[in-house]
C-alpha cells in the first residue's frame, strides 16, 4: 500500500492580486500633471496670470507700502522726537469761513512760559517763527526758508551743524545778525548749486545777505536730503529776536510778538499725552479762554501723527489685500475654465485610464494635482515678479521693506485657489463613464 506524504514545512502563500495598470500614486500624478502644462506652456502661463498678478500685487504693495511707513516715520523722528507742537488753531473765531491761514495766537511769552513751567519733564523748547527771503552772496542769489528761533532749536527738532555752531542766548538778547544756513544755501551761495560745488569751511565767517540785511554765517547744516516735510537743505536759522525785529510781518497779540510754533521735546515719549493735556491747560488758562471747543491755539502731539500714519497704511494694506483678493478668485475662475476644456480634450484618455483599472479617486487626484500645480507655480512666479517689481521702487527713492506674514498668506491662498477651483473640474473627469468615454471623439 503505497502511502503519500504531504510537506507543511514550507508556508502557503495567497496569489498576488493582480495590478491595476490604471492606477498611479502621488508620484505618477505630479509627473503626468507637469508633462500636461509644459506641453502647452502659453495655455498655462495665461492660465495662471491671475493668480500671478495677485501674487505679485500683494508681496510689492505691502512692501513698498512698508518701506514708505517706515521712511516716513523715519524722517518723522529725525525733525525730533517726543515732540508736542504748540501752533494757532486755524479757522478760530467761530465763524463758517476757514482762514487760509490762522490768525497768530501763540507769543514769545507762551514759549518762555512753558519753557519753566514743566522742569525736567520738558528736554528743551523751541519756539519759531518763518518766512521767504531771496538770499545772496556777490552775484549769486537763492529763495530760502529764514526761520527765527532759539538755539535750543539744535536739540529738540536734531538738526546740529556740520560745521560752525549755532547762536548762542547771548546773540538771541543782543539780537545780533548770525545765521546757520542749509546745505543747499551752500551750494547756491558758495558754489554753483550743484553736490560738492562748495565746502561747508568756505561759508564760515561769511557775509550772507537775507533780503536787505547782511549777516554772517555761524554754521551749516549736513544734507537732510529730501524728508517729505519742508525743504530742510534750503533753511536758514537766525536769532528768533533778531527775526522778529527784522523780518515779522505777523501782528502782535495784545502787544507782544507771536510766533508760528512752539516746538516742545518731552523727556519721556510715554508722558506725551499728559503732557499735551498739562500744556492744554496751561494755555487755555493764560489766554483766558474756558471753552476746550473754541480754543485759539492747538497742541499736536507726534505720536498722534505715528498713529494717524499707521491706520492709514493699516487701511490701504487691506484695500490692496481685497484688490489682489478678487484678482486670484479671478484667477482661479480661469484655472477653473481650462481644466474643464482640459477634460474635455482628454475624454478618452480618461476612458482607457479606466479600462485599465484607475479608479475614478485616481482620475480625481490627476487633475486636482494639476490644478494645484498650475496655482503654486503661479504663486511663486507671482513672488518673483513682486520683490523685482517693489525693488525697482528703489528708483523712486522707496525702499521696500518685506514681511514674511503678507507673502506667506499670499502663497497658501494662491495653493488654496488651485485646490478650491480644481476639484469641479476633477470631480466631474472622475465621474465619467468609461465606456462613454472611449467612444468620445
Amino acid at each position: 500500500m503505497t502511502t503519500t506524504s504531504t510537506d507543511t514545512s514550507r508556508p502557503v502563500t495567497a496569489p498576488a492580486a493582480p495590478r491595476r495598470r490604471g492606477g498611479i500614486g502621488l508620484g505618477g500624478a505630479f509627473t503626468i500633471a507637469w508633462r500636461a502644462i509644459i506641453g502647452t506652456p502659453l495655455r498655462s502661463v495665461l492660465t495662471a496670470l491671475g493668480v500671478i498678478i495677485g501674487v505679485a500685487a500683494v508681496v510689492a504693495l505691502t512692501a513698498i507700502g512698508q518701506g514708505s511707513t517706515a521712511g516716513v516715520t523715519r524722517n518723522l523722528q529725525s525733525l525730533g522726537t517726543n515732540l508736542l507742537t504748540v501752533q494757532s488753531a486755524r479757522g478760530f473765531g467761530g465763524g463758517s469761513l476757514v482762514r487760509a491761514g490762522p490768525r497768530q495766537t501763540v507769543t514769545v511769552k507762551d514759549a518762555e512760559a512753558l519753557a519753566t513751567a514743566y522742569g525736567d519733564r520738558v528736554a528743551g523748547v523751541a519756539p519759531t517763527s518763518q518766512s521767504s527771503v531771496q538770499a545772496r552772496v556777490g552775484s549769486n542769489n537763492t529763495q530760502a526758508t529764514i526761520i527765527g528761533t532759539w538755539p535750543t532749536y539744535e536739540t529738540v527738532r536734531n538738526s546740529p551743524t556740520q560745521t560752525g555752531a549755532y547762536f548762542t542766548p547771548a546773540d538771541v538778547d543782543g539780537k545780533k545778525r548770525v545765521a546757520v544756513i542749509g546745505h543747499q544755501v551752500l551750494l547756491d551761495l558758495f558754489g554753483d548749486g550743484t553736490e560738492g560745488s562748495a565746502t561747508p569751511d568756505q561759508a564760515l565767517g561769511q557775509r550772507v545777505r537775507l533780503g536787505s540785511v547782511n549777516f554772517t554765517v555761524s554754521g551749516v547744516l549736513p544734507d537732510k536730503g529730501n524728508s517729505g516735510f519742508g525743504n530742510a537743505n534750503g533753511q536758514v536759522l537766525i536769532p528768533l529776536s533778531t527775526y522778529l525785529q527784522r523780518f515779522s510781518r505777523t501782528n502782535s497779540a495784545g502787544g507782544e510778538p507771536t510766533v508760528s510754533s512752539v516746538y516742545l521735546q518731552a523727556t519721556s515719549a510715554k508722558d506725551l499725552d499728559q503732557l499735551q493735556a498739562d500744556i492744554t491747560e496751561l494755555m487755555s488758562a493764560r489766554h483766558g479762554l474756558t471753552d476746550p471747543e473754541n480754543l485759539d491755539f492747538q497742541v499736536q502731539n507726534q505720536a498722534d501723527s505715528l498713529a494717524s500714519l499707521s491706520a492709514v497704511t493699516n487701511t490701504l494694506t487691506i484695500l490692496v489685500g481685497a484688490i489682489a483678493g478678487i484678482s486670484l478668485l479671478v484667477g482661479g475662475i480661469g484655472i477653473m475654465n481650462i481644466m474643464l476644456v482640459s477634460v474635455t480634450e482628454r475624454t478618452r484618455e480618461i476612458g482607457v485610464r479606466k479600462a485599465l483599472g484607475a479608479r475614478p479617486r485616481d482620475i480625481l487626484t490627476q487633475f486636482l494635482v494639476e490644478a494645484s500645480l498650475l496655482s503654486v507655480s503661479g504663486g511663486v512666479i507671482g513672488m518673483l515678479l513682486g520683490v523685482a517689481a517693489a525693488y525697482a521702487g528703489r528708483a523712486f527713492g522707496i525702499s521696500p521693506v518685506f514681511s514674511v506674514t503678507p507673502m506667506v498668506v499670499a502663497f497658501v491662498f494662491s495653493a488654496l485657489v488651485g485646490v478650491f477651483f480644481g476639484y469641479y473640474p476633477a470631480a466631474r473627469a472622475a465621474r465619467l463613464d468609461p465606456v462613454d468615454s472611449l467612444r468620445y471623439e
